[in-house]
């Protein structure tokens, strides 16, 4: 179970990372050919305009589509939504504990609602010859967008809702943490809290 879960956070981050690289890609391929196809060369000016590049905004919009589903999803799994905790960590532990359980259920169900109906309308599309304007790739294939990562993020509210029922715990996400300060720190690089560092410390003496 541990193993599917990792593999599944890994697949997560991957297409997270790969449709944000591929869509800023693409945006500074079209942007690069637009301003190229201005300068004044003949040879060079005329097989640009050959290049068809109309495509690049709507493949970009529906690249950023997925990429916000899974990262909703994403966001649940590691604490990054932003929400208003104040009034519910004053309550008595026990209200705030079946309160925080409540909501977990609340996000769940509503995403599995949502993921249930993107399906339906995808199954609808599926039977259908729609294609999109430009890619002219099935128009049921850029909706898959909706059940997928609604229901990858029904799963993520339900195993946070699992994770804080047993340990009490709730994924946070530190603003002010940058990886691998911590270890330049340890080694002595960075000065601790009274301006000195480690390293220089130990000349000084």
């Amino acid at each position: 179970m541990k193993l599917a879960l990792k593999i599944l956070d890994s697949l997560e981050e991957w297409l997270i990372s790969l449709l944000m690289a591929g869509a800023t890609l693409v945006i500074f391929v079209a942007v690069l050919h637009r301003h190229a196809a201005e300068i004044p060369i003949p040879a060079f000016q005329d097989w640009l305009l050959t290049v068809d590049m109309s495509w690049a905004q709507e493949l970009c919009i529906y690249m950023f589509v997925w990429m916000a589903k899974f990262g909703a999803a994403y966001g649940v799994r590691t604490g990054i939504h932003v929400g208003v905790d104040v009034l519910v960590n004053r309550l008595p532990p026990a209200i705030r504990k079946q309160l925080i359980l409540f909501s977990l259920f609340c996000g769940a169900l509503f995403t599995a609602v949502i993921a249930t109906f993107g399906a339906r309308c995808v199954w609808a599309l599926a039977h259908t010859d729609q294609t999109s304007p430009d890619i002219e790739v099935p128009i049921w294939i850029v909706y898959l967008a909706i059940p997928c990562g609604s229901y990858l993020m029904s799963f993520r509210f339900l195993q946070v809702m699992w994770n804080f029922w047993r340990d009490g715990e709730l994924p946070h996400h530190d603003q002010g943490y940058v990886e691998g300060v911590d270890e330049v720190a340890k080694i002595g690089v960075l000065p601790d809290a009274t301006g000195v560092s480690p390293a220089t410390a130990g000349g000084a003496r």
